[in-house]
């Protein structure tokens, strides 16, 4: 577990990557930090303007050290989520940062389809859907600010992944949660 200390840096880093590279056109230099930050973690950072969605990119798999996963999740979401026009100078000021650092998924198993809203906790686990080529992810928090049940939660990562809302109810889908502890 990171300390809201670290998750308060984690933040200026974030910021700082999105900064220079929008200003400049330059990637920061990874900091010297505590070697816990370098640990193979996912994470995904988040961008808000006036409380809407400006940018969300991240790694759901702990595939790099976390500073460095940091860096390039604050960038790609300022610049290359596909939902949205490249981050502008001008809009720097008015932006929100939100990091959510995962833990790694585990896969659901159940015996029945029907069970599966019985194995996740709105609030608290993320959620991972899988069929062949197609993958979604929805981030713990998406639930709750939505006001989700866990069948609409389910639904809508499977919607995220391209595949029909209720899919989840068949048989040839894998369905993985996880748990972010979320910093803004």
């Amino acid at each position: 577990m990171l300390t809201q200390e670290d998750g308060d840096y984690l933040l200026k880093i974030a910021k700082k990557a999105i900064e220079t590279y929008v200003k400049e056109n330059k990637l920061i230099e990874v900091p010297d930090c505590p070697d816990y930050m370098k640990e193979k973690l996912g994470v995904f950072v988040t961008l808000n303007k006036n409380q809407n969605l400006r940018g969300c990119i991240g790694y759901p798999e702990p595939i790099m050290p976390l500073i460095n996963a940091i860096i390039d999740s604050a960038i790609s979401a300022a610049i290359r989520d596909p939902r949205f026009p490249a981050v502008t100078e001008n809009e720097l000021d008015n932006l929100d940062y939100e990091i959510t650092v995962l833990t790694k998924p585990k896969l659901i198993e159940v015996n029945n389809p029907e069970e599966y809203p019985s194995k996740i906790n709105i609030g608290e686990d993320g959620l991972i859907v899988e069929k062949g080529f197609f993958r979604g992810l929805l981030l713990p928090q998406v639930a709750t600010e939505h006001n989700m049940s866990k069948e609409e939660f389910l639904s809508h990562t499977c919607m995220k992944a391209g595949i029909s809302p209720n899919a989840w109810l068949k048989d040839n889908v894998e369905i993985y949660k996880f748990q972010g502890q979320i910093f803004k």
